[in-house]
């Protein structure tokens, strides 16, 4: 298993790429969290700071296409620079404004969104350029499991900002960060000399740039499997935190999810020294299980005192997160046009996001109608029929075994 991680240190340059490319999304796990406490400061309604948290979303969504195929066709460092630039002084004025100027702030986020980095859509696309078999396999996994561990530490870091210097200063932070992050890609990706656009030879009329990616199944099952699956896993952390507030112990809740992320990172790790090719089905079917495992042992089905009774089935449900998350990218990778692969990876940005923005109100409603077992329920089904979408995902070619 160690031999597979030790392959990935022998890739020119791919440390320090995978490092400023993680980097560069640090601060997407914490912005929506610095700007709740900020505009909740200026209104006293979260209703009001989940709108501007939510317009960065929507922003992010809309561009996530058009950022992955500028990535495609344009130099990365630069784009990633441009967006880095205009996206960090967006969040800085959003920071800066009056809280009696509120209202401004939800086109801004809109607008901000729109230039997030595309550091991800960059990174995935650029993984199956400087890798190939199964140290590509192992390069998903290792940023799956490593993504993981950025939705934890992103998180306490703005919580923490705000605790210690104000919800102003946290927006400003995540900027800052990100800024950081943008410079720092794009300066690795200059020395590595991976900065512009590969040359390639006739693509053919079927995959054509003004034929929409969508519109080739594979590509659109990927997607839709993303959507549904992520948009579960976002279900099932609103449920933490409600449970966690209808017991009086709001701050167990950032536990719990904590531990819920450490099963997942895990999982990636393992599932990241196996040798072979992924199983995407397989995979999607365990990470259904899991969350199955949790209705049960969930009020109204069982009142237990404390969420942490349940962190072992937390932790148990997470192992196959990740490496569910990397079998879908990887098959991606394979699946999409070369010479359009970062904006096949925009489309999965799209899709993750929508996910997640449409699960929320559905998740809120099973909460407040059947509580913390109904909100997992409809998870779960989300992850079931992500899992029976993949049947239709075709199977990359053979490398050799096939792994869990």
């Amino acid at each position: 298993m160690l031999r597979s991680y030790r392959r990935l240190s022998d890739v020119p340059h791919l440390p320090l790429l995978l490092f400023w490319s993680l980097f560069a999304r640090l601060h997407i796990g914490g912005q929506a969290i610095a700007i709740t406490f900020l505009v909740a400061g200026w209104t006293g309604s979260y209703a009001l700071a989940g709108l501007v948290s939510g317009g960065l979303t929507v922003g992010t969504a809309l561009a996530g296409p058009v950022r992955g195929r500028m990535a495609d066709t344009r130099a990365t460092d630069r784009l990633m620079l441009v967006c880095g630039l205009v996206f960090a002084g967006g969040l800085a004025t959003i920071a800066l404004l009056p809280g009696r100027l509120w209202w401004l702030a939800v086109p801004l986020a809109v607008a901000t969104g729109l230039f997030q980095p595309p550091a991800s859509q960059i990174g995935r696309a650029l993984w199956p350029r400087i890798t190939s078999g199964p140290v590509r396999d192992t390069m998903y996994a290792t940023e799956a499991t490593l993504q993981e561990l950025l939705f934890i530490v992103g998180p306490l870091l703005a919580a923490a900002t705000v605790g210690l210097a104000g919800a102003p200063f946290a927006v400003a932070l995540m900027a800052g960060i990100s800024l950081a992050g943008s410079i720092g890609f794009a300066m690795a990706l200059r020395r590595a000399g991976l900065h512009r656009v590969p040359e390639r030879g006739d693509t053919g009329p079927e995959v054509g740039r003004r034929r929409s990616l969508m519109a080739q199944r594979p590509l659109l099952l990927i997607a839709l499997v993303s959507l549904l699956l992520v948009g579960g896993l976002g279900a099932v952390d609103l449920v933490i935190v409600a449970w966690a507030r209808e017991l009086g112990t709001p701050g167990l809740a950032g536990g719990v999810a904590a531990v819920w992320a450490a099963g997942s990172a895990i999982g990636g790790l393992v599932a990241g020294g196996l040798i072979g090719t992924p199983r995407l089905t397989r995979r999607a079917f365990a990470a259904a299980a899991g969350l199955a495992v949790l209705v049960p042992l969930l009020p109204p089905a069982l009142s237990l005192p404390s969420p942490w009774l349940v962190a072992p089935a937390f932790f148990t449900a997470g192992l196959a997160i990740a490496p569910t998350v990397a079998a879908a990218m990887t098959r991606l990778g394979e699946l999409a046009p070369e010479h359009r692969r970062a904006e096949a990876f925009g489309w999965l940005t799209t899709a993750t996001t929508t996910g997640v923005s449409l699960s929320a109100p559905l998740a809120g409603w099973l909460i407040d109608t059947g509580g913390p077992a109904s909100g997992v329920a409809g998870a779960t089904v989300m992850a079931l029929a992500a899992a029976l979408l993949t049947f239709g995902v075709p199977r990359a070619a053979p490398r050799g075994v096939d792994v869990a």
